[in-house]
């Protein structure tokens, strides 16, 4: 747990570095190497490492817009996964989707730019196994913000019904893009929504990896063990903004500050040493960790970018007439005439 919150927090603060290139002093959101919006969710980690340790390759995650720690921790490809963020043809998307729309089938990972819309697919994985009877679960992750939106609370109840084996991990960082929580939901916390719908409900306080690590692994268990759905919601903290570029002029500066000081990754280093993990092995982690992610970025940026004629390939239907020079292909466009 601890190699992926350090690899998914140095990621995060690489990507910044390369994604601010270009874009300043006046910001520029098409400029740069890694053009559009970019989420970063550091302070976020332990929401991520915590849960996907119990998971395997065949077990299902949907994720937000916020995705990258929780991708690391379910073992997505760090390599595709970073061309694809810089826009590069041998990302998991041919460069096509970017960082809110990444897909990983070896690990079964998949994210979205919409609000709660992981929840469905999620409950749709989960109805999957066990209709074929087969033990694997299915996690969706969601921001607070997120716990009104019809398709969470919809997935709940379907998640109820039919008793699936599916958890719903909701990331509290006491920010909905510029709104504190308490001004756009009604219930302090989260978890509570479970009981509208007959299933557990569980709050982790803190981004105690540790804290966090056990309470999903007994949902996760129940799951497993076919017996039915869990909400759970874990308090973690934004050091950044809702977006790169983001000046945060809403966010009172006490509240930057207090999350700069609460770091999940400092303590778990302090449970480490406590536990008798020398402080040479933690070294080589980090160090290792920050190899990979180095060589990760290097690599997505020798990477070449996507042909102009690829955007009209790997679509549900075919160009307009005269868009192309040449009469599609529709097997490569995915359909028939």
């Amino acid at each position: 747990m601890y190699e992926n919150m350090v690899t998914a927090r140095y990621y995060e603060e690489r990507l910044q570095e390369e994604y601010l290139e270009g874009k300043q002093p006046a910001f520029d959101i098409s400029a740069g190497p890694i053009p559009g919006e970019l989420h970063l969710a550091a302070g976020h980690e332990a929401a991520g490492a915590g849960v996907c340790d119990h998971l395997r390759d065949d077990d299902i995650v949907t994720a937000t817009h916020r995705p990258h720690h929780i991708a690391i921790a379910k073992g997505v490809d760090l390599k595709r996964m970073t061309a694809e963020i810089f826009g590069r043809e041998t990302g998991l998307g041919k460069g096509k989707g970017g960082h809110m729309h990444l897909f990983d089938p070896d690990v079964n990972f998949a994210c979205s730019g919409i609000i709660a819309e992981g929840c469905p697919p999620a409950v749709g994985g989960a109805l999957a196994a066990q209709k074929r009877n087969t033990d694997s679960v299915a996690v969706s992750y969601l921001g607070e913000g997120a716990i009104d939106q019809g398709a969470f609370l919809e997935s709940l109840n379907f998640a109820s019904v039919f008793d699936l084996p599916v958890v719903f991990v909701i990331e509290d960082n006491d920010w909905a893009i510029s709104m504190p929580k308490e001004r756009v939901t009604d219930v302090e916390n989260g978890a509570k929504r479970a009981d509208g719908f007959e299933m557990p409900g569980v709050r982790v306080d803190s981004d105690d990896v540790l804290d966090v690590y056990d309470a999903a692994g007994e949902a996760i268990g129940r799951a497993r063990d076919r017996n039915g759905p869990t909400v759970i919601e874990v308090q973690v903290h934004r050091r950044m903004g809702h977006f790169m570029g983001d000046p945060e002029t809403y966010r009172p500066e006490a509240d930057q500050e207090a999350a700069a000081e609460r770091d999940s990754i400092v303590r778990l280093e302090s449970d480490l040493r406590e536990a008798g993990v020398e402080d040479d092995r933690i070294d080589e982690i980090r160090d290792d960790a920050h190899s990979r992610v180095d060589e990760a970025i290097e690599w997505a940026k020798d990477q070449p970018l996507p042909e102009p004629g690829a955007a009209h390939e790997d679509l549900f239907v075919s160009p307009a007439s005269g868009v192309t020079d040449s009469e599609p292909d529709f097997e490569a466009v995915g359909g028939e005439e």
